[in-house]
């Protein structure tokens, strides 16, 4: 866990980056192997007889392999796609379509959009009912509220492993527990999660997991959909084409069997030898290290913003483990932000692609500060001195 293994550091000295949450850099052991990739072993996947294409062939299911150990699953139950917003669409597209009119559908209020709007447009078209999870004010899911919608009509609870604007960690294995005894489905948005800690999908009973490379140190392009196959091979492909197909005739056609079935098309085969390799790093390391480097610096972080005056935090702050929202009483967020940036802070403001979230708190538009295993407290020393001075700057607290 050092800045020195990321390129970005040595090319933007100074750099504090505080965006992770929405796209964590990449180790220059990730770069490297993408890079070798395609200087030495690149060429199209599957059913290719000549030895690169072999050799590709072997690096992307390796690639899988390598994936479905970190989740401790089985690889023919992980299907590639783009990032978790396609693996989502990916279900409600193919899943969903199993749901029937009145059927039942049981999301939190803190979803990003990702897994919103997808079961939006579903139930508009299959006249599905959306229930909502209340949070409540210090962040955390109101478990009794969510024990009362439960029931024989919800058929699937999609939620998120962590709130990308709240930053608090949600009991994935009691979620899971509830759903199932009243034989519901669960989907569970790992994006903000799976950087952060170690997961075992088998054990808590997850029907469905998804997570995007570039937010655990990958590549963009790529993502993973956890779904077993032996439930995905009774559902219909969702995009078609190449590789997906058994046997193509004018007549019709039929399809193989998961994931090749939901991989339609060239797939990214350099994004995938990427991920493999940030999964490999992330491993070398160990959770265990990562996350009390990763809740040192938090802490340093949580105090300082406790101590300065007029700062107005989405939740409570001590239950948040990688990431907050606040903003300055009566400065625009979007002015702070650019204050930070001259001082070489990177850090996100706007709705955080959670718009419901964000106003149930009052606001349309917040800070995020969020960290990655690279960052350490001299990072948080210049976020408070840089914030301290656009207080000062912009006429906030003196």
């Amino acid at each position: 866990m050092n800045k020195n293994d990321f390129p970005i550091f040595k090319n933007n000295p100074g750099l504090v980056y505080l965006d992770s949450a929405a796209s964590a850099q990449k180790p220059s052991c990730v770069l490297d192997a993408m890079d070798k990739f395609s200087r030495n072993h690149y060429a199209n996947v599957h059913r290719g007889t000549y030895y690169l294409s072999e050799m590709a062939t072997i690096a992307y299911e390796n690639a899988r392999h390598t994936v479905a150990d970190f989740l401790e699953v089985k690889d023919n139950d992980i299907i590639f796609v783009r990032g978790a917003t396609e693996g989502i669409n990916l279900i409600a597209q193919t899943y969903g379509k199993t749901l029937e009119r009145g059927d039942e559908i049981l999301l939190s209020e803190s979803e990003h959009h990702a897994n919103l709007v997808p079961w939006q447009m579903l139930a508009e078209e299959r006249g599905l009912v959306l229930n909502f999870i209340r949070v409540m004010p210090d962040g955390r899911l109101d478990m009794d509220d969510y024990a009362s919608k439960l029931s024989e009509k919800t058929k699937l609870v999609s939620v998120t492993q962590m709130s990308n604007v709240l930053g608090v960690e949600n009991p994935i294995g009691m979620i899971t527990h509830m759903a199932h005894q009243i034989k519901a489905k669960v989907l569970i948005d790992g994006c903000q999660g799976v950087v952060h800690s170690k997961i075992d999908l088998e054990k808590l009973g997850v029907d469905f997991y998804v997570f995007s490379g570039h937010k655990i140190y990958g590549p963009t392009g790529i993502g993973v959909l956890y779904a077993p196959s032996d439930l995905m091979n009774d559902l219909p492909p969702w995009q078609c084409g190449g590789d997906m197909v058994k046997s193509v005739s004018l007549a019709g056609s039929t399809y193989v069997s998961s994931p090749a079935r939901f991989e339609a098309g060239t797939p990214a085969i350099i994004e995938a030898v990427g991920l493999a390799a940030a999964l490999d790093y992330v491993s070398s390391i160990g959770f265990e290290k990562i996350n009390l480097a990763e809740s040192q610096t938090m802490l340093k972080l949580k105090t300082y913003l406790k101590e300065i005056p007029d700062v107005l935090c989405l939740g409570e702050i001590d239950f948040k483990k990688n990431l907050v929202c606040f903003n300055l009483k009566g400065l625009h967020p979007q002015d702070v932000a650019m204050i930070l940036s001259e001082q070489n802070i990177a850090v996100r403001v706007g709705h955080h692609c959670a718009q419901p979230i964000t106003e149930r708190y009052g606001v349309t538009s917040s800070i995020r500060a969020s960290i990655g295993l690279y960052n350490d407290e001299e990072d948080i020393d210049s976020f408070v001195i840089a914030l301290k001075k656009a207080q000062k700057i912009l006429g906030g607290h003196k």
